[in-house]
């Protein structure tokens, strides 16, 4: 059985209803997998997870790495014999809401406004989710792949046990496409395959001048306090222009694609009159080259500060690596350009985190020939860009690893203002209606040779 778009875009419209209030319910689980006192809720939206795929002919069930680690969702489908198998991932984990008062609407209850939908969620990943299973009603029994799916638990705390479940269930998740929901689209109107993405190091700095604290007035103008030697370290990473000046790392051509200037401030949250740091085109700055950023920094609060030379402080630093690099020689580069430049004999300590290699996908093939018409037909005509992207998503390195022989389609339901992680994350409902309809002729179009 084949369906026109035509016909497939009847029956996402028909069933979208539905697909909505599931969303909904799923975004009303508090599925936050960095928070202790919430692995219920990931309990409870793996369960709903797996109930929704089972639904439609899934035999969906809950494993786990190993007893007691996150409740990922497994199953399968089939198709015709001798039909390609098609992998479909998404997460039901989600990142912790932070401060309620940020959003204007309540996080875990799904609410619309001006054609969003806003939710802790409702994009990042829970949207995904539902895209696999409005793919799987459009085509009811006529199903024209084997369908296997994969909904992980712990994407937005690094994915940690992937390693082992992708091991522990390799038989179950091989195929021949592996499409990721799990990235977004180049603009309203505009689709687009991620085709490439930075990696990650994360390294916690201590620098350490004194071994106890001392009076300012005292020492003051004599010993180093550790701020003060830490903010000069961290001051060495960029350049004047804020060129990352660690030596070694990779950086690479990006595909020639306009970001305009106005898209970038309003999308950026720039201030006005702020100026772009480093060099090269705005898409190269973003997708392709290098990135240090210090995202934590420890050090007294401003009030309550007292007249201390503060003994010891600590920071923070990420690197987003360009693809062509590793996370191996990142952080051999980062370590040596620390060490060269700890001021005034300052004690240095690093801890590393955590890491993700950088992807750059091949983009060619029957796979990408099928997901290009699917999105075109979607989208109206549109024809999809090839979008890097500066965030990284460390398992798909895992699964090219893993899976060497498929091919490997990075989509998404996300759209330059969806805010994933912040607050007022919010889902652009007509777009979400395309990419369901896009879903579902990929379907069918993995089956033309």
């Amino acid at each position: 059985m084949t369906l026109s778009t035509d016909e497939v875009r009847a029956r996402v419209q028909a069933l979208l209803p539905g697909v909505r209030s599931d969303l909904e319910d799923l975004v009303r689980i508090q599925s936050v997998s960095a928070d202790p006192e919430r692995l219920d809720e990931v309990e409870r939206s793996a369960e709903l997870t797996a109930a929704l795929f089972r639904a439609e002919g899934v035999d969906a069930r809950i494993v786990r790495a190993f007893d007691g680690a996150p409740p990922a969702v497994v199953g399968e489908k089939r198709g015709p014999e001798g039909a390609p198998t098609v992998l479909l991932y998404a997460h039901h984990d989600v990142q912790p809401e932070n401060d309620p008062a940020d959003w204007d609407s309540p996080p875990w209850e799904p609410t619309e406004r001006d054609g969003r939908l806003y939710g802790r969620g409702a994009a990042d990943d829970k949207a995904g989710i539902m895209a696999h299973v409005a793919a799987l009603r459009v085509w009811g029994d006529d199903l024209p792949v084997t369908v296997r799916v994969f909904v992980e638990g712990e994407e937005e705390v690094a994915s940690a046990t992937l390693p082992q479940l992708l091991e522990k269930y390799q038989d179950d998740l091989r195929a021949d496409v592996i499409v990721i929901a799990d990235s977004g689209n180049w603009d309203i109107g505009v689709p687009a395959l991620t085709t490439s993405l930075r990696g990650l190091v994360r390294v916690d700095v201590e620098v350490r001048t004194l071994t106890h604290a001392v009076h300012s007035g005292m020492w003051g103008g004599l010993a180093p306090d550790a701020i003060m030697a830490m903010t000069r370290l961290l001051s060495t990473l960029w350049t004047e222009d804020g060129t990352p000046a660690v030596a070694g790392l990779v950086s690479g051509p990006a595909a020639d694609v306009d970001y305009p200037e106005e898209r970038l401030r309003a999308e950026s949250g720039a201030v006005e009159g702020l100026s772009w740091v480093g060099e090269g085109s705005a898409v190269e700055r973003l997708w392709t080259r290098p990135a240090i950023t210090v995202t934590g920094f420890d050090a007294p609060k401003v009030a309550g500060a007292s007249n201390t030379l503060v003994p010891s402080a600590r920071a923070r630093v990420t690197v987003r690596i360009a693809p062509g690099d590793t996370s191996e020689n990142a952080v051999r580069c980062l370590q040596e350009h620390l060490e060269k430049h700890v001021p005034w004999g300052a004690q240095l300590s690093t801890t590393l985190v955590d890491t993700g290699e950088p992807i750059a996908l091949e983009t060619s093939g029957p796979a990408y020939d099928a997901a290009r018409t699917a999105f075109t037909d979607a989208w109206d005509g549109t024809t999809p860009v090839d979008m890097g992207v500066g965030g990284s998503i460390p398992f798909i390195a895992e699964f090219l690893e893993t899976f060497p022989e498929a091919s490997v389609l990075v989509t998404g339901v996300e759209d330059p203002d969806t805010r994933a992680h912040g607050p007022n994350e919010g889902l652009h409902l007509a777009e979400f209606e395309r990419v369901l309809v896009a879903e579902a002729l990929l379907l069918g179009n993995l089956t033309v040779e």
